[in-house]
């Protein structure tokens, strides 16, 4: 019988070890030299992709506009980088990446293929046209 006591308090004293046993993080197993453990699995299986919002294609449609406003028929379009662009840019009080196409003189186009539509120098899609048409800023050429 005292066997059994003996026996059932080692089994006790095991699960209560085991049981205040404390689950280390990644970092903490690292410090020790120890290898990470595998992520964790939070989804069962994999997200579905079919209600993800699809893309469009960029460029220009048959009334004249592409995805951020009306097509622009620009008289100069260079990097922000350029003296000009770049003196301009600063005169206003803009900031934006060294190598993004910039518009000067841009004006929009009317319905592309009609009389009016036609532009002599450069057509873009610009990201920026607020700047009443002195400069267009993020321009991609597009050819009509």
């Amino acid at each position: 019988m005292k066997f059994t006591y003996a026996i059932a308090a080692v089994v006790a004293a095991a699960a209560s070890v085991q049981a205040t046993e404390t689950i280390e993080t990644n970092a903490q197993r690292l410090a020790h030299g120890l290898n990470p453990l595998p992520p964790r699995s939070v989804h069962h299986r994999a997200s579905r992709t079919d209600h993800a919002k699809r893309a469009s294609p960029s460029g220009t449609s048959s009334n004249g506009s592409c995805n951020t406003g009306p097509v622009q028929c620009c008289q100069q379009v260079s990097q922000a980088n350029d003296n000009v662009i770049s003196s301009i840019l600063g005169f206003l009080n803009i900031v934006t990446h060294p190598d993004a196409l910039i518009g000067l003189q841009c004006s929009p186009l009317s319905v592309v293929g009609a009389g009016g539509g036609s532009c002599r120098q450069r057509t873009v899609c610009c990201e920026n046209n607020s700047h009443g048409g002195l400069i267009s800023i993020g321009c991609i050429p597009i050819m009509l």
